[in-house]
């Protein structure tokens, strides 16, 4: 690298740690191009280490191998279904041409590997071009012995993806824990022995070195840039975009408390995340109310290169917008606790102010919290029995029946959720009408109890059915609220990121203000419009177009493909 004192040049920047920002920053060093990362945060990772990990990725290679077919035309026509107006066609295809390009080249040129979920499905079955599972990818767990001490200099799993605070597993294997598949307490087990036998590590740190979900794929992506001699700053944030002549070349930016300039003789790709962690633009954005404490994603996003873009004119699309999930918020956690499962399990309900349901609880979160959204839905209460409360986990609790929760402190053993011995005193703690609640738990109860759901069709599709317990009959989607003392708890219209920022083309570029591309600027992941529009295709729709848009970009920069 090229420095002085005060100003540093390299080849291309990528701003941002991510999953994306490292896709593009590997493809590029890939290429012969000399590569720097700068990462704001004191860890690296961003909010795709402490995510899922899993990538949405049409006609991907791996589809086959368990027996599920796709083609481009079907995968474009889904996703135009969901898209409508919001994105332009050429990103459409873009994504649905390029990904599986992205994933086979990634698979054979890093340390980065994934296995197909085929019982992941699409989270819109009644779309055509729909796919049972398998466009959902998990990455393979990860041993951070490899990374040695730059393991520790990576962000931490997010809580809720943690036993207890300790052990990791794999989205398979959290789908086998959940529902109590054949073989759980067994590979509960396996987890717990994994977990205290890693001598003498254990005596070191409480974290686990056996990575699986957004730690095993960032610590793979870790491993690969390492191999390549491609270095992280951290403490690094950016500030302005430097342009020349039309063109950006570079950013200002603040290490070690000194200010320094950055220039990129190719390229600067943005790769920072949204902006859901900044309340001023959440106030000027997205829908009312709204609040950054509701927000699962990483703190550190602020929104702070959508800013810097549209300083030098960029434009921008879905500012409106977010990867929805209703959450709940826990007192002295730094980010919310998105409920991707609780809400689902058999025996939860959803209902509003006026004590009634106003969707089919097991719906994909983004289409959930687009319905608490709808007039008369806020504040929402998320209620349950007892035999929902022993045989599944909530939040940071337990299934009871486990009698391990006295390991957790008071103020999530005792006072997370209230509750009553009957419905009627549960509603004067929530403030709701108790004739009115009583009588939505009793109509849902006989939709239990014939296994279909009259009002929103719960568990008839195979999205539902992921988070359906298998024992519960006849429809593993429903199940009565019967069993006393009753439970509930205040959710939140929150997410795991926003989705809208700048308008990019079809290879990552920024858009100006008068149409064309701004020369030497590219922008992905949640920094740029997404390519998913209003909706939320299947699991690892965020991660899946942040990669595969990564990877576009360096190929751009580069000027040639990479396969």
């Amino acid at each position: 690298m090229a420095s002085s004192a005060e100003e540093l040049s390299v080849d291309v920047l990528v701003i941002g740690s991510g999953a994306g920002a490292m896709t593009a920053a590997l493809a590029s060093a890939k290429a012969g191009l000399e590569t720097l990362i700068v990462e704001k945060a004191d860890v690296y990772g961003g909010t795709s280490a402490t995510s899922g990990g899993g990538l949405w990725i049409t006609c991907n290679h791996l589809m086959p191998g368990v027996g599920i077919e796709d083609n481009p035309d079907d995968a474009i026509a889904y996703l135009t279904a969901l898209t409508g107006n919001d994105v332009p066609p050429a990103n459409v295809a873009s994504f649905a041409r390029n990904g599986a390009r992205m994933l086979g080249w990634i698979m054979e040129n890093s340390h980065v590997q994934f296995i197909a979920m085929p019982e992941y499905a699409d989270y819109y079955q009644h779309i055509p071009g729909a796919r049972p599972g398998a466009r959902s990818i998990d990455p393979l767990p990860y041993d951070a012995r490899e990374l040695g001490d730059d393991f520790l200099n990576m962000n931490m799993p997010h809580r809720q993806v943690r036993v207890l605070g300790l052990m990791g597993y794999s989205n398979i294997e959290g789908a086998i824990l959940l529902s109590k598949s054949p073989g759980w307490f067994k590979l509960l087990v396996r987890l717990a022995w994994q977990y205290f036998s890693d001598i003498p590590w254990r005596f070191r740190s409480r974290r686990s070195r056996r990575l699986t979900m957004g730690n095993a794929l960032i610590g793979r992506l870790r491993k690969s840039l390492l191999d390549l001699h491609v270095p992280i700053w951290l403490n690094c944030p950016a500030g302005d975009l430097l342009v020349e002549n039309d063109s950006v070349v570079g950013v200002r930016a603040k290490r070690e408390g000194k200010d320094i300039t950055i220039r990129a003789r190719r390229g600067v790709v943005l790769a920072s995340g949204g902006f859901e962690h900044n309340q001023k633009l959440r106030e000027l954005h997205l829908p009312k109310p709204t609040s950054t404490r509701w927000s699962a994603a990483s703190p550190a996003n602020t929104g702070d290169m959508l800013v810097a873009g549209q300083a030098i004119g960029a434009r921008t699309a879905l500012l409106d917008e977010a990867w929805w999930g209703p959450t709940m918020v826990i007192d002295g956690e730094d980010r919310a606790r998105a409920l991707f499962t609780e809400r689902s399990m058999p025996g939860a309900i959803v209902v509003n102010t006026a004590a009634q349901r106003f969707f089919n609880e097991s719906v994909a979160y983004t289409t959930a919290v687009q319905a608490m959204y709808q007039r008369g839905n806020l504040p929402s209460f998320l209620i349950f029995d007892q035999r929902y409360r022993s045989n599944y986990p909530f939040g940071p609790l337990l299934p009871a029946e486990m009698h391990l929760n006295w390991l957790q402190p008071r103020h999530i053993r005792k006072d997370l959720l209230k509750s009553a011995p009957t419905i009627e005193a549960l509603a004067g703690k929530l403030g709701l009408d108790p004739v009115a609640l009583a009588t939505t738990v009793a109509r849902f109860n006989g939709f239990a109890a014939t296994g279909k759901d009259e009002d929103f069709s719960r568990g008839e599709n195979s999205y539902d059915l992921i988070y359906g317990d298998i024992r519960i009959r006849p429809n593993p989607c429903l199940a009565p609220l019967a069993e006393p003392p009753f439970y509930a708890l205040q959710i939140h219209p929150g997410d795991i990121g926003t989705k809208g920022g700048l308008l990019t083309n079809e290879n990552a570029q920024v858009i100006g203000q008068g149409g064309q591309p701004i020369a030497g600027l590219y922008a992905i992941g949640n920094c740029s419009a997404s390519v998913m529009g209003r909706y939320y295709p299947g699991a690892g729709a965020t991660l899946g177009p942040a990669m595969t848009f990564g990877f576009l970009a360096a190929e751009h920069i580069a000027g040639r493909s990479l396969d």
